[in-house]
């Protein structure tokens, strides 16, 4: 069983999420969210439609694409090359290791410590 509409009085299933983007004015509608968020609205078909943002704002769609499923062949490209990189850095041996050296407290409130410059 899915997640319901998130429009008053509405009892259909929801199958895509609107989300808010204060801070860049954009509203952004895509598929159905894995998990409910509070701060996200569930919509099913009809809603999604008929959604509309404040005059200003840029809306932004994302459709589903049925037919990808997983991840591409420039995804597995992308972490290959992530991991090979990463295996063909040689650690500098001419850097010394930097041991870390107890700083003194000057007060402690809770988890919170005062610590001199």
């Amino acid at each position: 069983m899915g997640r319901a509409c998130s429009r008053a009085g509405c009892r259909r299933l929801a199958n895509k999420t609107l989300t808010y983007i204060y801070s860049d004015s954009t509203a952004v509608l895509g598929p159905l969210a894995t998990f409910a968020e509070p701060h996200a609205y569930d919509l099913c078909d009809e809603h999604s439609a008929r959604m509309s943002a404040p005059q200003g704002w840029t809306v932004i769609k994302q459709e589903v694409n049925e037919s990808a499923t997983g991840p591409s062949d420039d995804d597995l490209m992308a972490i290959a090359d992530a991991v090979r990189e990463v295996g063909m850095r040689e650690s500098s041996e001419e850097s010394p290791v930097s041991i870390p050296h107890p700083t003194q407290e000057i007060g402690r409130r809770g988890h919170l410590r005062a610590i001199p410059n």
